[in-house]
């Protein structure tokens, strides 16, 4: 039997397919036409050829004579340059050609000389008495060119040129000619510049001339026919009221402001409320209860019928309005202003009927988002509202609205909330417990853009939280917020299943606050083993970092012997000794954070041969890696204590420098070992003399001792022929010094470094313990030199965490050998990553013969 013959449908299918492909790529053959054509042809190329040995100042004249549009506009780019490097012969020669071609120049060309020219001005290449003769005639010509974005572009180079020149070339160069360009005979954009230019120089001049010279035209301004100029002259009151003062201003700026107020233009009566908002403070209180407030009154009542626009604009100011009529208002009239924010706090939500928008109509959807930025701004005016009603009247007058406030359906809204929520936080104090719910609320939101606004200042926040806002430290802990710990687990596991990594990292970075808030019992449980994993298994370096370093924080503040022993011993095998060299490498970083955050001693005790054991590591960026840490791995040592763990750092980059044959990493040894060399030793300097003494074989006085330990010290730099050796068992004596040191007391730290381990971490101890097994002691004069400096510990202090059950978390069990039975799921151990297991182990880990 045959197979069937294709359909016919398919037959035409594959067909049309086919054709269709063949126009596609006769498309592009069409597309690509103009772009062989774009290429230049040998006479272009040689019109655009210029002769290599002219000077910059020949080359830029000549191309601005002859050359083309771009490159009279990459000479203009290069003007500031020009001026550096030579001002004489570019204002003589250059500036010239430049005012020629700006005559005919277009937009591209107009807007480079103006950014060009207020750059020179702001790099003062030259004095201000030579660039107001050179360019000034320049910049004032061209700010009425037609094009509005050349002509604003001059304009803020011209107020940028006001701001520094002196008061006689301001009066005859530029306020003279304004009185004939403010006139009504001009044009609208040269009486809108005039209006921009009144309010910049106002306050360059004496009383005397502002009233015989500025207030008149400023008057005439504010009257004019047209109502752009009207609303560009008001907004500009504000800058006038500041350079004339009171008086001037309450009897010339006031009675202008109060009839804009009632202007036809709804821009100009908005343009005057926001000005009033703003001089607020400079009116006394007759003028604002009797004048300004019967204003702000009307315009309150009548914003609703008006353009949503005005609504826009109320919300953003009624937060700076309610605080400069505090304690003029009565109480029926406070109770009108706080009426009216809740109005709009909630405005646009009763219209909410969960239609498509699709079958919106344009112009309710247009009228929504207006509503959007209303409630938006009442978000971002909410504290300056609490300041208004009292903080202790808050639950009764305001929770409600900030209820609302964090539960409202647009993103903008709760972003801008979650913004203001430290600022509610401190203004309730003691009351901070009653919004514990809606940060709850906010830390679970959906949107991570109002995470990330919440997680700014979340450490200060529960630390309010935590303390009921009081300055001394509860023991609770939180009791009161069960759910805090769910919110925060949450809020980092979306986090982390998103893209927004830099909103991740920053949640782990406020994460190391967790110690002072909540107890150690609750961070072992429910954070650290999230910071390990975190650590092993994320792809972004910066939030592996991030977690490192909160894991490191958690480690310090927990005071469980058996759980520190527990994570120290996980970071150890299935980090410094994991299959992936990308977990090696980031254990790396763990030990830098840990030298930051942890004792001295607490590291060497721990860290220092499992990080220097990596010396032998077969990756190369490993062992680069450990290279660049070296120093400060050094920096932990204190002598005579810690001579034996020098001899080993000594053997390993012997080992290194012998051994090693890729030559990046050879390269960075050697830089490390110049460093090593440099860097100075801490000595024990107490533990010196007891040695000395009893090598002599005399007891110690506690006068002598005290004499020697302040005479005791190295010198800091030494003939490489002298080498500087440690006194130890053997008996050789310390060199005799000059310089007096500081008596300190040895302050023994608290932490379990002194404390005994528990049975099943024998191998940590043995691996901690190795300064008593090594077997030889060879000088330590190799790496660097030395210098006396007291000895004391460097532990933080911790607050008491809560105590809890001390038992393990079923997933927390470890194993008790090497990285070979760590991770067996690694997703870095595949590829390039992956290197065979080692067989040393903590509990095998020998020193070097």
């Amino acid at each position: 039997m045959h197979p069937p013959p294709p359909a016919a449908d398919a037959m035409d299918f594959s067909q049309n397919s086919l054709f269709g492909y063949m126009e596609d790529l006769q498309e592009l053959t069409i597309i690509e036409r103009p772009v062989r054509r774009s290429l230049k042809t040998p006479e272009e190329i040689e019109r655009l050829t210029v002769d290599e040995d002219l000077s910059d100042i020949e080359r830029a004249v000549y191309l601005l004579s002859a050359g083309q549009d771009i490159q009279g506009t990459s000479v203009i780019a290069n003007l500031p340059f020009l001026v550096r490097q030579n001002p004489a012969e570019t204002l003589r020669r250059v500036l010239p050609k430049v005012r020629e071609v700006l005559h005919v120049a277009g937009v591209e060309m107009q807007l480079t000389a103006a950014v060009s020219f207020r750059t020179i001005l702001q790099e003062e290449s030259v004095s201000i008495h030579t660039y107001a003769h050179s360019f000034l005639q320049v910049i004032l010509l061209h700010l009425e060119h037609r094009d509005a974005g050349v002509s604003n572009a001059w304009l803020e180079t011209l107020l940028s040129v006001i701001e520094v020149l002196p008061k006689e070339t301001l009066k005859h160069e530029i306020l003279n000619p304004l009185v004939s360009k403010a006139q009504l005979s001009q044009t609208v954009q040269s009486r809108l510049v005039s209006c921009k230019i009144l309010g910049k120089m106002t306050n360059k001049f004496d009383a005397h001339t502002i009233k015989r010279e500025i207030l008149p035209l400023v008057k005439s301004l504010c009257q004019d026919v047209e109502y752009e100029v009207r609303s560009c002259m008001c907004r500009q009151l504000e800058n006038i009221a500041q350079g004339i003062g009171t008086e001037l201003t309450k009897s010339v700026v006031l009675p202008e402001l109060i009839e804009l107020s009632r202007d036809e233009g709804s821009s100009v009566r908005l343009a005057a409320f926001e000005t009033l908002v703003n001089l607020l403070d400079v009116f006394d209180t007759d003028d604002r209860s009797q004048t300004i407030l019967p204003l702000v009154k009307s315009f309150c009542e009548k914003s609703f019928k008006a353009d949503e626009s005005i609504l826009i604009s109320l919300s953003l100011h009624l937060g700076k309005l309610c605080h400069g009529l505090y304690g003029i208002l009565t109480p029926d009239q406070h109770l009108r202003f706080l009426e009216f924010y809740k109005k709009l706090c909630t405005l646009g939500l009763q219209q909410e009927n969960g239609h498509n928008e699709n079958q919106i109509p344009p112009q309710i959807l247009e009228q929504e988002k207006k509503y959007i930025s209303v409630r938006k701004n009442c978000a971002y005016n909410f504290p300056a509202m609490i300041v208004f009603v009292d903080p202790k009247n808050f639950h009764m007058e305001l929770y409600s609205t900030f209820f609302c406030l964090c539960h409202d359906p647009e993103v903008p809204v709760r972003y801008t909330i979650a913004i203001c929520f430290y600022e509610v936080s401190k203004l309730l104090n003691s009351g901070v417990y009653l919004i514990h719910k809606e940060l709850i609320t906010l830390l679970q939101d959906e949107s991570l853009e109002v995470l990330d606004a919440l997680i700014d200042h979340l450490p200060e926040i529960l630390e309010l939280m935590s303390t009921g806002g009081e300055s001394s430290v509860q023991e609770n802990k939180l009791s009161s917020l069960p759910d805090l710990i769910p919110a925060l687990t949450a809020a980092e596991q979306r986090a982390a299943a998103s893209l927004k990594w830099r909103t991740h990292e920053k949640l782990l970075q406020k994460y190391a606050c967790l110690p002072h808030i909540i107890s150690s019992d609750q961070i072992y449980y429910r954070f650290l083993q999230r910071m390990f994993t975190i650590v092993m298994t994320n792809n972004v370096l910066p939030v592996q970092k991030a977690a490192s370093r909160t894991l490191c924080i958690f480690l310090r503040y927990n005071r469980k012997q058996e759980q520190r022993h527990e994570v120290i011993q996980k970071l150890i095998e299935q980090l410094g000794q994991g299959k992936s060299y990308w977990n090696r490498l980031r254990f790396l970083d763990t030990c830098e954070f840990i030298i930051e955050i942890f004792s001295k001693s607490f590291f060497c005790k721990y860290f220092f041969l499992p990080a220097i054991e990596l010396t032998h590591d077969p990756v190369a960026n490993v062992r680069m890696k450990l290279c660049y840490l070296l120093p400060k791995v050094k920096s932990t040592l204190k002598i005579p204590a810690d001579k034996h763990l020098l001899q080993q750092l000594e053997m390993c980059v012997r080992k290194l420098l012998c051994q090693e044959k890729d030559k990046d990493v050879l390269a960075i040894v050697k830089r490390t070992v110049l460093e090593l060399d440099r860097m100075e030793m801490s000595m024990d300097a107490e533990q010196l003399e007891k040695e000395k003494q009893q090598s002599d074989g005399r007891p110690m006085s506690e006068k002598s001792f005290e004499k020697k330990r302040r005479d005791t010290k190295t010198p800091t730099t030494l003939p490489k022929s002298i080498p500087i050796s440690v006194p130890g068992p053997s008996g050789t004596s310390t060199p005799s010094t000059s310089k007096e040191i500081k008596k300190s007391k040895l302050i023994r730290s608290q932490s379990f470094n002194n404390q005994a381990f528990h049975a099943k971490y024998g191998n940590l101890d043995k691996c901690a313990s190795k300064s008593s097994t090594v077997g030889y002691t060879p000088s330590v004069s190799g790496l660097g030199k030395t210098s006396v400096v007291s000895l004391t510990d460097d532990s933080f202090r911790t607050r008491n965490a809560c105590s809890a059950p001390t038992t393990f978390s079923p997933n927390a069990s470890l194993p008790g050998t090497s990285r070979g039975t760590g991770n067996s799921v690694d997703p870095k151990s595949s590829g390039s990553k992956e290197t065979p297991p080692r067989k040393a182990t903590l509990k095998s880990r020998k020193s070097n013969p």
